[in-house]
């Protein structure tokens, strides 16, 4: 009896994993027809302030900054802000981000899909804290979406997904420890 009660309530609850500045990150995530595992998750600071908590979904995990970059298959990025900023303050971080870790021609090359991306940005005029930001990757592109709703239309090309992935993941990380912890490193 007491099994039966663990049981369902072990399939009552889905499984999470942490709890990073009260946000709680779920162990597995759906994107299309598949199912992604929590490969790393961790708090994002800037300066003194708590900014969003983020989660690396992969269909399998990895543990080298490399082989997560480049994981074949469906993956998610999910973002979760625990402060208001600025659309286009977020959107500015992230093309800082993607220029520290990716060289001068790729960016020009990437260029035309960091516009759509700060135009997708635009549109949400502000990322407020509560708000779940998703940056999947699929055949059909990167989707952002807000709250579980598709923000504009996807924005093509893998060599894109690549180079956001590089801003947490990249050399030039845009947070040492966020890295380690996007990679299954526990403090």
């Amino acid at each position: 009896m007491v099994f039966r009660c663990l049981l369902l309530l072990l399939v009552a609850f889905p499984a999470f994993a942490a709890e990073i500045a009260g946000v709680r990150i779920e162990e597995k995530d759906r994107l299309s027809n598949s199912e992604l595992t929590l490969n790393g998750a961790g708090l994002r600071k800037r300066a003194f302030f708590q900014v969003y908590v983020i989660g690396l979904y992969l269909p399998e995990k990895k543990a080298l900054a490399a082989e997560a970059i480049g994981a074949a298959g469906p993956t998610r990025i999910a973002i979760h802000m625990v402060r208001d900023v600025g659309a286009d303050q977020f959107g500015e971080a992230l093309t800082d981000g993607m220029k520290d870790n990716v060289g001068e021609a790729e960016m020009r090359a990437l260029d035309p899909r960091v516009k759509q991306l700060m135009a997708i940005m635009g549109e949400m005029k502000e990322a407020r804290k509560g708000m779940r930001i998703t940056l999947d990757w699929t055949p059909a592109g990167t989707q952002m979406s807000v709250d579980g709703k598709a923000a504009g239309a996807p924005i093509a090309g893998e060599d894109f997904y690549r180079a956001l992935l590089k801003i947490w993941l990249g050399e030039n990380p845009v947070q040492a420890d966020l890295k380690k912890a996007l990679l299954g490193e526990r403090p």
